[in-house]
């Protein structure tokens, strides 16, 4: 590694190879991977890997073309996956980027793969037009998703399916929540477009921006002021508007966005639970920077006996884990990792959820199922079922997002307890 200057872009790409191959191996980014990466190189190798993650089929369609066998040193094919998402990003630059991938190769497996390396990339060069035509009629190359994802894709949204697999591979938006027991969204906005172009009021207590930033640079965030959160996400506050004085659950609370999203609405008594007590202190120290405070227990919300004290809620939210299908341009690498038996596992743990929580809610109450998924198995398809077999159950509103330029994907159905 000493060998490879640290300014270098075969630096950042012998680093972004590292975490690709891991990848390819069943590891996933939120395990830390990132974290490994030298501070000052991680921008641009997190840029590197995950555009090359977004474009993952498309990349492995063409190494299939342009190798006589498959590799069997994955840090190689990591090596060739990022070279030629960069060099279909950044075509002006082919040059430097054949020249640092090449580079790159040198410091892996004793260099024995330099020619190759070269001789993939130049050959990748001169055959993109074909490959391109090729690849046009593949459509796991084309819309850059695993087969079996976009057949149920194309079969839950027949209008749509392109689109949604489309949204799925480019850069998400990034947008703010304005704390409004803390500042007024319009006043920080103006503030924020004095300093910074491109911003736009969104709902009732967001801000899109039109360019992602650190949240440094978000005025007020160290203060409490602001906390970044999708649109699509803030919905869910709209949604289930719980009054003041209300006793509310937030049965799988963690990082705690919308349970602070609830507390800066509203006065009201929170209860927030999560399996892990890492996660749980992630949830307090998101409160405490916001101001708020709010009852953190660590308990599985299924298992009542360990957290319920018998007293009935007024208002319930679960937002329930799932396969996070409608947020992959934010988790490229889940798209791969990711299985289509996944669905029905996730499914059943979201039915025990329902029928754990409903007893918890209180006559006339009301509970909000919410997943960032695409799958109406863990959608319209389990609240179908579960109103199905809860006679007290009553569907007051249903509602699907899918993924455009100002959110993400997401699934709301409010439910009303019959008194």
């Amino acid at each position: 590694m000493h060998r490879l200057p640290q300014d270098s872009l075969a630096f950042s790409f012998f680093h972004a190879t590292q975490v690709v191959c891991r990848v390819m191996a069943g590891q996933s980014l939120a395990d830390g991977l990132l974290d490994r990466v030298p501070d000052k190189i991680r921008p641009a190798v997190q840029e590197l890997v995950y555009s090359c993650l977004r474009q993952f089929g498309r990349g492995d369609f063409f190494l299939a073309r342009l190798l006589h066998k498959p590799l069997a040193e994955a840090e190689i094919h990591a090596l060739l996956l990022v070279a030629i998402s960069r060099l279909e990003l950044e075509p002006e630059f082919a040059h430097t980027v054949v020249d640092q991938a090449v580079t790159a190769s040198g410091v892996l497996h004793n260099g024995r793969f330099k020619a190759l390396t070269n001789g993939v990339l130049r050959a990748f060069l001169r055959q993109h037009p074909q490959l391109q035509a090729e690849a046009g009629n593949d459509v796991v190359a084309t819309y850059c998703h695993p087969d079996w994802w976009l057949i149920r894709l194309r079969a839950a949204f027949p209008e749509a399916w392109r689109e949604v697999a489309a949204a799925g591979n480019q850069r998400p938006p990034m947008a703010v929540r304005v704390n409004r027991r803390r500042a007024d969204r319009d006043s920080w906005l103006a503030e924020f477009q004095s300093i910074q172009a491109g911003a736009l009021a969104s709902g009732k207590d967001g801000v899109l921006l039109e360019q992602a930033l650190p949240v440094g640079r978000l005025p007020g965030f160290v203060e409490g002021l602001v906390s970044v959160q999708d649109p699509g996400a803030q919905r869910a506050v709209d949604l289930l508007a719980p009054a003041s004085g209300s006793r509310v659950l937030d049965a799988c609370a963690a990082p705690g966005g919308k349970a602070a999203h609830l507390l800066e609405r509203a006065d009201i008594d929170l209860l927030a639970l999560d399996l892990k007590p890492a996660r749980c202190r992630m949830i307090a120290e998101n409160l405490q920077r916001l101001g708020l405070q709010a009852e953190i227990k660590v308990a599985n919300c299924v298992r009542l006996d360990e957290w319920w004290d018998r007293r009935f809620f007024d208002a319930v939210l679960a937002d329930v884990p799932c396969t996070a299908s409608g947020v992959v341009r934010r988790h490229p690498d889940s798209k791969w990792l990711r299985r289509e038996a996944d669905i029905a596992s996730f499914s059943g743990q979201q039915s025990a959820i329902l029928d754990a929580l409903w007893q918890v809610v209180k006559p006339g109450g009301k509970l909000l199922y919410a997943t960032c998924s695409v799958f109406p198995e863990e959608n319209h398809v389990q609240m179908a079922r579960f109103v199905d077999r809860t006679p007290d159950a009553v569907l007051e509103h249903e509602e699907q997002l899918l993924p455009d330029r100002e959110h993400d994907a997401f699934y709301y159905c409010l439910l009303e307890k019959k008194p």
